[in-house]
């Protein structure tokens, strides 16, 4: 029961303690210098061997200039113990503040030959220490040596940073490499923080360097991480085939999925390089990958060609599809190109008729699974949106989400139930379907779900005839039908008709989204000067900031131009989902080397 007692006893000193530190800490976050001085004062008089008393009284004092009393504060714990190298490095941060860089320097240089003889095992203390006064190059010295004596310690990470911020960019690279052949599980991280130096400019200086290190560090020794990182490089300076041949000796070397290749077709059509993907994608199908595997890349590059294609080249796909369902079948294992040929028979050749019978008669002839069988059944309703027969086009809807319950596609099938409802006028119901959908647990359709909820919320207050918005669904069916110069004709009435009411940024955006799809940049680029010029601070400022942006940079030449709209996001739009997008190309526009 005794020990009990103490034991209380101290903890409730302890918790004093603590509380009257923080309490100091406090004052000295405001200014409140002399108060927080007589915490320290008293702190260090019950613990002066305690070091966090000890710095907090010291900083107190330099605060007040009361440069003496700090000194003393210092002089006399080194006296207790002197080969304490983070004392000197604070005594001649002292001395700094003082503007007496000589003495300064004595004592950095004494801390760094104290580390050397004796304390060996406090680099890291010691390093954080230099580095909290930003003396970056004694930081790294004693992480350099702190490896260098301990073999067992990793500070790749804290000399990765400090190379970065000091321009040593190979040394940056080295570091980090260093980490991720000890630690391969940090190579996300590690990626994320190349992606401040590394940009889509294969002459960028630090992408020479890169590659240069990774080329020399793989001849040197034919690890498999170098192979990954140059592939990662060339994929960022939107070089396909260079990093198609480092994925390819990937595949070889693992002897398994080649899902990196697969992944890597993914992103070349992404950035509309189709070539590149159909050269690695025939890669595919002439290795000895899985069945599975080689249908994907079918999938994958008759999608591409489908949605980059022209009615010219649609008599090709066909016959392209037909070859892989003469070679694989018409079966369960087909199921996903099937139903992007039917997409393509109703939405690109207008044969609606022909596409819903095709999938019809696939759910009759094959034992489908219920998701295999719900999947087939979104694509027969969204033909029947297509074609206008909504009510048809429901009950499918309606079906998926029984069958399937709280899967991601019944949550798909919902949000469609409420677009359908919302393409018919009937936005009262669209709007119940979305209140549901708002806390989805899929964030994207969440996403969509707030967006068209408030887009009916919006002009059904402003204007219970719903006028306008009824004519906004019509041209978003437009839209959704293909039905471009149809869609844009429709939105100009609204902008003809309505001008001032809430719609009218939205259709502005709309609008030149369909401009630049007709290839017409010039109309597209006039709606988004529009946005910015009526509508700076609403809602939609970024995204036409942003497409703007990308508009000068890829279709109207002028780089400089877009340059300035990316300013704009980074500073004033910092919570943009197009922020760090907008910040990367404003540094690859800007030449920059580093961040």
């Amino acid at each position: 029961m005794r020990f009990f007692f103490i034991y209380i006893a101290l903890f409730i000193s302890f918790s004093a303690f603590s509380q009257s530190e923080q309490l100091a800490k406090n004052y000295m976050q405001q200014g409140q210098y002399e108060k927080a001085l007589i915490i320290y004062q008293k702190l260090y008089d019950k613990n002066p061997n305690r070091m966090n008393y000890v710095l907090g009284l010291v900083e107190s004092h330099q605060q007040l200039e009361q440069f003496e009393e700090a000194e003393g504060v210092l002089k006399k714990r080194i006296s207790q113990v002197p080969n304490n190298a983070q004392l000197l490095v604070e005594l001649g941060h002292h001395y700094e503040v003082q503007g007496k860089a000589d003495q300064a320097k004595i004592y950095y240089d004494k801390a760094v030959e104290t580390y050397s003889n004796t304390d060996v095992n406090h680099a890291y203390s010691l390093a954080q220490t230099f580095e909290k006064y930003n003396l970056l190059d004694q930081a790294a010295l004693i992480y350099e040596k702190g490896m260098q004596d301990n073999p067992r310690s990793n500070f790749n990470v804290q000399l990765a940073k400090i190379y970065g911020e000091q321009g040593k960019l190979e040394k940056m690279f080295s570091s980090y490499l260093s980490l991720l052949q000890l630690q391969p599980n940090y190579i996300n991280v590690v990626q994320r923080n190349f992606s401040d130096y590394i940009t889509e400019d294969s002459s960028n200086e630090a992408n020479v360097i890169f590659k240069k290190l990774l080329i020399k560090r793989l001849q040197q020794n034919p690890d498999i991480l170098y192979n990954e990182m140059l592939s990662w490089l060339f994929v960022q300076q939107k070089e396909f085939k260079k990093a198609f041949v480092h994925e390819k000796a990937i595949y070889k070397r693992k002897d398994e999925s080649p899902q990196g290749i697969i992944n890597l077709a993914r992103i070349a059509i992404s950035e509309k390089d189709i070539k590149s993907a159909t050269e690695i994608l025939d890669y595919i199908l002439e290795t000895s990958a899985s069945k599975d595997m080689k249908l994907t890349a079918h999938k994958i590059i008759l999608k591409a060609k489908v949605d980059e294609g022209n009615k010219k080249e649609y008599d090709n796909i066909v016959e392209q599809y037909n070859a892989v369902f003469n070679e694989y079948g018409k079966s369960r294992e087909t199921i996903g190109l099937q139903i992007d040929y039917a997409h393509f028979l109703a939405f690109n050749q207008d044969k609606k008729q022909e596409s819903i019978t095709f999938l019809q008669d696939l759910i009759k002839r094959e034992r489908l699974s219920r998701f295999q069988s719900s999947r087939v059944k979104m694509k027969i309703a969204d033909i029947l949106v297509l074609d206008q027969k909504f009510n048809k086009a429901l009950i499918y809807y309606t079906q998926v989400q029984n069958v399937l319950k709280n899967n991601f596609l019944a949550q798909d099938a919902r949000f469609k139930v409420a677009k359908t409802s919302y393409y018919k006028g009937d936005f009262s119901w669209a709007q119940t379907q979305l209140d549901v959908l708002k806390s989805s647990t899929s964030q994207l359709i969440a996403n969509d779900a707030m967006e068209l909820s408030l887009i009916i919320s919006d002009n059904s207050l402003e204007d219970s005839t719903q006028t306008a918005l009824k004519i906004f669904a019509k041209a978003d069916l437009l839209a959704f039908q293909n039905k471009n110069q149809e869609a844009i004709a429709m939105y100009q009435k609204i902008l003809d008709n309505h001008r001032g009411e809430k719609i009218e940024d939205e259709t502005f955006l709309r609008q030149a989204k369909l401009y630049e799809k007709e290839k017409d940049f010039e109309k597209a680029k006039v709606n988004y000067l529009k946005i910015l010029e009526f509508f700076e601070y609403d809602i939609l400022a970024d995204d036409a900031y942003y497409w703007l942006a990308e508009l000068y940079v890829n279709q109207l030449g002028e780089p400089e131009k877009a340059k300035e709209l990316y300013e704009k996001i980074i500073f004033n739009h910092a919570d943009s989902i197009y922020f760090v997008e907008a910040r990367k190309k404003y540094r690859t526009l800007r030449g920059d080397a580093i961040n």
